[in-house]
């Protein structure tokens, strides 16, 4: 009897789950008892025990109070994904109940926090806004000050000739270079976050800047040479005698004022400068810090390089001493190297010599101080022994009046007044200024969170928007230009024993006792000289080429993207290059999850795992069951590649094969009609009735493995939908695998799983291996009610 009753309870239960390894009873604990897994003595004692549990409910608790459970059951329904473990039995994966937070009451709170004034949240913000109040008066001065001392007088030293040297990039004189190097240095010690940062001028932000610079001088009549008397522009033209300048009378928007070509090329670049800084801040401010991560470490290093052919280029003809325009506007490079080649003749032996023996000397000292750094203390100052040699051979052989080569001249001791940037020159550069902040800004965050993770220590990337903002901001005022964090001074910073930002006050202070004292000492300095300081450093950027190959190695489209974007700097314009390197390498992107990898999976013998079939050997195929991968989101961009290499890779186009099925029992009931006569090519109905057969299907069930999906649109859930209804027509079940959280919602609020999720557990599995088990089973359902 008990065995009978038993078998009438496995009965009753096989009609209720219809074999879909539901649950028949489910414990407090999340425990389901699956039919497959318990024995029948144990159905019959969970049966029972389930039937008395509803007769208790039904005679003591009030119907309704039933159906009140009952609603607020439904109301949230389980999400029950199966997982397998060794003992075959079933687990329910319930999600959690998460609270949707109200976003008026949480703009509210956040808006009364931020307004709100307090005098400890006022401690705080100043303290924050001058991080040199939190970590000064905790400064060790007997463990820091020596490395601090040293690495500010190293690149104190580095940094005088370099800021004269850049200040032919710029397209200004000397003296504002060194006002740029003195004032970012004190700002920065007070604002930023980084310990090891040099922040001051850097290569391809003068580059930058001066390549506005030139074009509105050009746009406002000055001639780009230096060295020839300017030609005549709108406008009346005056030559001062006394000061050899020229003085230009300048009408812009309604104002006149007179200013020489120096004055007007410093209003010029301290606007830029200004306006750039106002971005930093105002980024910021709203927290827009996210722009840097489109700058991908291809599209900075193909930035740099090509930036480093155009400074290597703009330096030639100071290099062998020759007199050409400064060429502005796109295809500056080739244009350059034109007139170079054209000019090649005039070229100055005397500059040549010097150049050729600088190089050499840099070079070399370069290249003995990167093989033995580990033994030496302090990079060798080559530089500045090569400017001073240099100064005085000029000096003393009277290199510029015997042999016309071109000087650095005068450079004024002393301080200028300050000088509000103007705001008519503010409007022409606004555009300008935008790639300068984001390149600043992009490089001294890098190089300080480079910093940063090297010596166990955190930087607030924010914060660094504000110091970098804020030394261009109020430098504009003092006759300065835009600077940013410099990596060759950063390494050099970090390998002579800087510990904190103390180290930037000492080298500023180097550059402020030259700037009273010894700037006229570098009057004779020979351009070509500068010159060779300037292409010397490139020569980490230019050494990129030599990356190439191993480049292309690991990455194939990074290497495309350091290509096009090096080209783009190079040939068209710095701006240009990196706006292109931006589009291209975010196209890339695109593209690649337009076509991405797409699979069928094999599984792993004697194991509960799949993988490529194309990629392993040695893997086994599900009898009547394709497993299908997908390796990018699914949305508008990619459906129909989807749908194509689903089709392609089953050899099964749902569609086609539902229109052959209706044209095969179109052309059968036709027969039917006619009887069976013969055709027009002497066949008989059966034999054509068998010509048009649609092929036999080899699977019955698809599964796709969404594991790789990171999410979905609406499009991609109407395109799963899609599939869903075609296969289904033609008896093929699809399940679902390995979906994440995201997936799952978006194929609930598409209705996916029915109004009701009732079938979501037939159609959702937590692993491949158990939507090939549920797979499985329906096959031996349907064979053995056939």
């Amino acid at each position: 009897m008990k065995r009978l009753y038993a078998d009438r309870i496995n009965k009753r239960e096989q009609r209720l789950c219809k074999l879909t390894e539901k649950p028949l009873f489910n414990s407090s604990s999340g425990t389901a008892f699956s039919k497959e897994s318990c024995a029948p003595e144990e159905l019959c004692y969970c049966a029972l025990i389930r039937n008395l549990l509803w007769i208790y409910c039904s005679c003591f608790v009030p119907l309704e109070k039933i159906h009140e459970v009952k609603a607020r059951t439904m109301e949230r329904p389980l999400e029950a994904t199966k997982m397998e473990n060794s003992t075959s039995s079933c687990f329910f994966m319930e999600r959690k109940a998460h609270v949707k937070a109200r976003r008026k009451e949480i703009v509210l709170a956040k808006l009364r926090k931020s307004f709100s004034c307090t005098p400890r949240k006022l401690k705080n913000f100043v303290m924050d806004f001058l991080p040199v109040l939190r970590w000064l008066p905790k400064y060790q001065c007997k463990e820091y000050i020596w490395g601090d001392v040293m690495s500010g007088l190293v690149i104190g030293i580095i940094l005088v000739p370099q800021a004269i040297a850049y200040s032919l990039l710029a397209g200004l004189k000397p003296i504002y270079s060194l006002y740029t190097s003195f004032f970012a240095n004190i700002i920065y010690f007070l604002m930023g976050t980084s310990r090891h940062v040099s922040v001051g001028i850097f290569s391809l932000i003068s580059l930058m800047v001066g390549q506005v610079v030139d074009r509105e001088l050009l746009l406002a009549g000055f001639d780009l040479n230096d060295d020839v008397t300017p030609a005549l522009g709108p406008g009346s033209l005056q030559t001062d005698s006394q000061f050899n300048t020229t003085v230009f009378n300048l009408t812009t928007e309604g104002m006149n004022a007179e200013c020489g070509k120096e004055c007007y090329a410093i209003g010029i670049a301290t606007a830029l400068t200004f306006v750039a800084g106002v971005y930093q801040v105002l980024m910021g401010v709203f927290r827009l810090g996210f722009v840097s991560m489109y700058l991908s470490e291809s599209v900075l290093d193909g930035f740099a390089t090509g930036a480093s052919l155009t400074i290597l280029t703009a330096q030639v003809k100071y290099l062998i001493g020759i007199k050409i325009p400064r060429s502005q506007g796109h295809g500056m490079l080739v244009i350059t190297w034109i007139n170079i080649f054209r000019n090649i003749s005039q070229a100055n032996i005397c500059d040549i010599i010097t150049s050729s023996i600088c190089i050499v000397v840099l070079v070399t000292a370069k290249e003995l101080g990167d093989r033995y750094k580990h033994k030496l203390k302090f990079p060798l100052p080559t530089e500045l022994v090569v400017i001073v040699v240099a100064t005085l051979v000029s000096h003393y052989g009277n290199l510029n009046e015997v042999y016309s080569s071109s000087v650095s001249g005068a450079i004024p001791t002393g301080f200028i007044a300050p000088k509000v940037p103007r705001f008519d020159l503010m409007i022409r550069v606004a555009i300008d200024a935008l790639p300068l902040a984001v390149v600043s800004f992009v490089f001294t965050v890098s190089l300080s969170e480079m910093c940063a993770k090297k010596y166990a220590y955190t930087i607030r990337a924010n914060q660094e928007m504000f110091a970098v903002g804020f030394c261009n901001i109020i430098p504009s005022f003092f006759h300065s230009f835009a600077t940013s964090a410099a990596l060759a001074k950063t390494l050099v910073k970090t390998s002579t024993g800087c510990q904190t930002q103390v180290s930037g006050v000492i080298s500023a202070m180097v550059v402020l006792l030259v700037l009273l004292f010894l700037a006229p000492l570098f009057y004779s300095l020979q351009k070509c000289v500068l010159a060779c300081i300037i292409i010397v450093s490139l020569r980490g950027a230019l050494r990129k080429f030599r990356d190439v190959p191993a480049r292309y190695h690991v990455n194939k489209v990074d290497t495309v993207v350091w290509v096009v974007t090096m080209f783009a700097s190079a040939l068209i314009s710095t701006e240009i290059g990196l706006l292109v390197g931006i589009v291209f390498s975010m196209l890339c992107i695109i593209v690649r999850t337009q076509q991405p990898r797409t699979a069928l999976l094999g599984q792993i013998p004697d194991t509960n795992f799949y993988e490529d079939d194309l990629e392993y050997e040695n893997l086994s195929s599900v009898p009547k069951v394709k497993i299908f991968r997908f390796e990018a989101p699914l949305y508008y961009a990619n459906r129909n590649y989807f749908l194509k290499s689903l089709y392609r890779l089953t050899d099964l186009d749902p569609n086609l094969e539902a229109a052959r099925r209706k044209k095969y029992e179109k052309k059968e009931r036709q027969q039917l009609k006619e009887g069976n006569q013969p055709t027009v090519n002497g066949l008989g109905s059966r034999d054509t009735t068998l010509q048009l057969v649609p092929k036999q299907i080899d699977f019955q069930a698809l599964i796709v493995d969404c594991s790789s999906i990171p999410f979905l649109d609406t499009t991609g859930v109407n395109t799963l939908k899609e599939i869903l209804k075609d296969y289904k027509e033609l008896n093929i079940s699809v399940l679902l695998a390995c979906c994440n959280p995201s997936v799952i919602d978006s194929l609930k609020r598409g209705g996916y799983f029915g109004k009701d999720f009732g079938s979501m557990q037939e159609m959702l599995f937590y692993s491949i291996h158990n939507a090939v088990r549920f797979a499985k089973d329906q096959k031996l359902t349907a064979d053995s009610s056939v």
